[in-house]
């Protein structure tokens, strides 16, 4: 979701089992808050109007990016099944993502109901309540609107990295790993930049998610720039 027009109403709100973020366009101006837990959900002022735009996200780990060539429907629940564990009765979704010519397999079944209450809650103008669609969609939707040659854009939240990595118009890396604590996830980021032979000091990394100022301290001793999205 963009931001150019200062007259445009818009809301991106990230979900986790811990709580939640967002990142609101008002004329007001643009507010993008602390992590937040699911406490302040209905004191919150900005969950209190509707918008032109409205995203709601949810940070799970139950992903996989399939290519459209070999993408099929009958067999996308074993597709993800591949790569993380489902219980029986977890319910699998998809969604394309034509900027990377591929589809995402995901499953929104990690034992929470704040996304669904908030997408129930936040609305749009037209009243209808928005999807709840995978983190990973939006870090990849990311990759369109980034200038610079090594594009880099992640989340961090309740031990999980979701992290994608591209460069130019080819995407090198998309995938969630694990990782309790913000060094462990700093490990993976710099493990899959030395795989694809990319030099931080030369990229701009982007997070989704807020960052402590600490985190954003230690990552500048790496990167040439960091941004929050």
């Amino acid at each position: 979701m963009e931001y150019s027009n200062t007259s445009f109403t818009g809301i991106s709100i990230q979900v986790s089992l811990s709580g939640y973020s967002f990142k609101v366009q008002t004329p007001e101006g643009l507010r993008i808050s602390d992590w937040m837990g699911a406490e302040h959900l209905f004191t919150t002022p900005e969950f209190q109007r509707r918008y032109e735009q409205v995203a709601v996200s949810l940070l799970t780990p139950k992903m996989c990016l399939v290519p459209e060539v070999f993408y099929d429907p009958q067999t996308a629940r074993a597709a993800l099944e591949e790569v993380c564990t489902l219980e029986e009765g977890d319910f699998v979704e998809t969604i394309p993502v034509p900027s990377q010519a591929s589809v995402l397999v995901f499953s929104n079944s990690i034992g929470e109901s704040l996304s669904r209450v908030i997408a129930q809650t936040v609305l749009p103008l037209s009243g209808e309540p928005v999807r709840v669609l995978p983190e990973m969609y939006y870090l990849l939707r990311q990759l369109e609107t980034l200038t610079e040659y090594n594009k880099i854009v992640a989340s961090w939240a309740d031990g999980y990295l979701h992290l994608v990595i591209a460069q130019g118009k080819s995407l090198r890396l998309a995938n969630v790993f694990q990782a309790p604590d913000f060094t462990t996830a700093q490990y993976f980021l710099f493990l899959g930049l030395k795989q694809l032979q990319l030099n931080p000091e030369v990229s701009t990394v982007c997070f989704r998610t807020p960052l402590s100022p600490e985190a954003r301290m230690s990552l500048y001793r790496y990167f040439k720039g960091v941004v929050q999205l």
